[in-house]
């Protein structure tokens, strides 16, 4: 494995599970050190003892990205144990199970609080920590779902769709006011991946492979590695000319 992200800190949020202890795990793996935050305490320690069993460095902060006063705590930590943070992964998330007809408002503001407003947070205090460093990179989750409906029948996630379609313009108008601190910003939208996001058990069956292959070009659901390494790819120098994208990560799902 590469060391790219040698003598970097990457701070991510939603690191104790799924793409983002993956994440986690490839970045630590190319040379990154670690602030992995999540609301679930005992998920982030399990996520840097994996870190950490594999030779890497990390520390685990619990924090909640609707919470500023939290995040400011978490990003000082951060600071303290490794002097300063490089790189952001924005990638705590949630989804609730309504549709238009019951979608309560206190369902919307939950999803819309954490998916959205929780990236807007986490970025504007993170940011200051990179800009001080002497500039770096973010990248922040989005999904294909910020672009095109998924559903396999009449009803949608209308919080989770808007939540996620604001991603993509939050990330421009934050590489655009990032620029002159040279700090780069871009997006990735995954996919179906198999995680318990949704319903792993689900999301892996036969019916759903059934369904979903009449978009996959790539025959096969997508994998927690598969976005750590888009992420990654975004975050290094290797990506110094890319920003302000949203890049799907899909098996080719928007492509028809």
């Amino acid at each position: 494995m590469s060391k790219r992200h040698e003598n970097k800190v990457a701070f991510i949020t939603g690191g104790g599970s799924g793409i983002g202890r993956e994440t986690a795990r490839r970045l630590a793996d190319e040379g990154a050190k670690l602030i992995v935050t999540d609301v679930n305490l005992p998920a982030a320690e399990e996520t840097v003892s994996l870190i950490e069993q594999a030779g890497g460095e990390g520390v685990a902060v619990q924090m909640d990205v609707r919470d500023r006063e939290q995040i400011v705590a978490a990003a000082a930590a951060g600071v303290r144990r490794f002097g300063a943070i490089h790189l952001l992964i924005n990638n705590a998330g949630v989804v609730t199970g309504h549709s238009l007809a019951d979608l309560t408002e206190e369902a919307w503001d939950f999803v819309l609080d954490i998916n959205l407003k929780g990236q807007f947070l986490v970025a504007q205090e993170v940011s200051k920590r990179i800009a001080a460093a002497g500039g770096g990179a973010i990248v922040n989750l989005s999904t294909v779902e910020a672009l095109v409906v998924v559903t396999s029948g009449s009803t949608a996630q209308p919080h989770y769709n808007a939540s996620k379609g604001g991603v993509p313009m939050l990330t421009k108008a934050l590489a655009v006011e990032l620029a002159d601190q040279g700090i780069r910003v871009n997006c990735v939208a995954p996919g179906p991946i198999a995680t318990d996001f949704f319903d792993l058990e689900g999301v892996t069956s036969q019916e759903a492979m059934d369904y979903m292959g009449q978009r996959l070009l790539v025959r096969r659901i997508g994998q927690p590695s598969d976005i750590a390494s888009a992420v990654s790819w975004l975050l290094s120098d290797e990506a110094s000319w890319v920003d302000g994208i949203q890049l799907p990560v899909d098996g080719g799902w928007l492509t028809r």
